[in-house]
């Protein structure tokens, strides 16, 4: 059993002979138990070298018990993703729908939220799970696609659209520019979970995301010429 694991008493063994275990699981841990361990497993060894018998040892149950949730490893993945980053996605959306404000404003808080979730190690050794491994398991990556990927790009196609309305920023060819935005915080993801640990001079993800963020701003900002900018002349 794991640590950390939820547990309840039970009543006294000794009334029972001893053949009853003074510390039981509570049932309705179990599958939030094993999305954790899941999550964790397919971080660390990918989807391919996963074992389901590792997953249920890791969760503290038995394999037995673990099919009883999930019938195959894809399921396992597929509600993983579900329980650990479609929630923030589904936040991001209900955000937008009842924001009153600067859309500007709001694309930098969707920018710096959505950048905190990829970020943290576990998410983002999820992201670069995918990346790897879409080749080899193309029903996984079409999951995160149509679940993660296009989800966020409408997220935040959506507030740019919403910026260009309001006169805050250029009129912009919509995929681009949402590509262009996301695109540094997919690097961050995979500089971290890759070459980071060889850097002698370390990735300050957060400056770094910031910096690209208001660089973007110059060239897009309707109250910004294209041609201006704060450097030193050359």
């Amino acid at each position: 059993m794991t640590e950390n694991t939820p547990l309840t008493e039970s009543p006294d063994s000794s009334a029972a002979g001893k053949t009853t275990p003074r510390w039981q699981r509570r049932p309705d841990a179990r599958p939030e138990e094993i999305l954790r361990a899941a999550m964790q497993t397919f971080v660390e060894r990918g989807f391919a070298a996963t074992k389901l018998e590792e997953v249920a040892a890791r969760a503290g149950v038995s394999k037995g018990t673990l099919y009883l949730y999930f019938s195959n490893k894809e399921e396992l993945f597929r509600s993983a993703v579900q329980e650990s980053i479609l929630p923030h996605i589904q936040s991001g959306e209900q955000r937008i729908a009842g924001f009153q404000g600067s859309p500007l404003v709001l694309l930098r808080e969707a920018y710096e939220r959505w950048a905190a979730v990829v970020t943290d190690p576990l998410m983002g050794g999820l992201c670069k799970l995918v990346v790897t491994e879409a080749a080899n398991f193309p029903e996984v990556a079409v999951f995160y696609f149509e679940q993660v990927i296009k989800r966020t790009r409408a997220l935040f196609a959506s507030i740019l659209q919403r910026c260009m309305a309001a006169g805050e920023i250029r009129d912009l060819p919509i995929d681009l520019a949402v590509r262009e935005i996301t695109a540094p915080i997919l690097f961050a993801v995979m500089w971290r979970q890759s070459m980071s640990q060889h850097d002698d001079k370390p990735l300050d993800v957060p400056a770094y995301l910031d910096f690209h963020f208001n660089t973007l701003l110059q060239g897009w900002r309707t109250d910004i010429k294209p041609d201006s900018h704060t450097g030193p002349q050359k």
